[in-house]
């Protein structure tokens, strides 16, 4: 069974512009991979999420923790199990 993960990202006080394109390389191979739902930024600059598929929170962690802004140390992530309660 796959589930929903929301990750929401935090940029640090470390974080460099030169990131966004990778990360954002990084957000079409997942979704390539059917591995991602939605993605987007806080419009006031802070970070952003997105809606990662898959097995487990430690996969899905597994898969969050391999995002440039991630391993940069340009954000913090904080990855957690979403149950949907109400979708159109």
């Amino acid at each position: 069974m796959t589930n929903k993960y929301l990750v929401m990202v935090m940029r640090t006080p470390n974080f460099d512009q030169s990131v966004v394109e990778p990360h954002r390389a990084f957000l079409q191979v997942l979704l390539a991979k059917g591995q991602l739902q939605e993605s987007g930024r806080f419009t006031d600059g802070t970070g952003g999420a997105y809606v990662v598929l898959a097995e487990s929170l430690d996969a899905a962690t597994a898969i969050a923790h391999t995002d440039p802004v991630h391993t940069t140390g340009a954000s913090e992530l904080a990855i957690y199990e979403w149950e949907i309660t109400v979708s159109a």
